[in-house]
């Protein structure tokens, strides 16, 4: 924006090289990583954050759009809940495979003969 003789946003922050978000994502960023995980026990999945603190935080935090904030807050929690789900098949399959893997021929000098 200052190439183009514009003065830069505040309410916006640059986050990533070249990327300006606003503030709104970044306080849902700062909340997503102050909430708890959530994960099936008997499973092992990723089941999202636990948003039973989230009014607290918000209240003392001091967000004034909460509603925006949200927005983006379920957003992440969406994108990184299948992220890490789909990690956790890929590993889970990838274990499976070695475990059934063949264990070939025991081939060697016997010393018993």
């Amino acid at each position: 924006m200052e190439s183009m003789g514009k003065d830069p946003n505040p309410d916006t922050v640059r986050l990533l090289e070249g990327v300006i978000f606003p503030i709104e994502v970044l306080r849902a960023q700062e909340l997503h990583g102050l909430l708890p995980d959530r994960w099936d026990g008997a499973g092992g999945n990723y089941l999202g954050k636990d948003w039973s603190a989230l009014g607290a935080l918000l209240e003392a935090l001091k967000i004034e759009e909460p509603q925006f904030v949200i927005l983006f807050l379920r957003i992440i929690d969406s994108f990184t809940s299948r992220k890490l789900n789909n990690d956790l098949e890929k590993d889970r399959k990838r274990r499976d495979a070695k475990s059934k893997a063949p264990i070939g021929q025991q081939k060697g000098i016997s010393v018993n003969r």
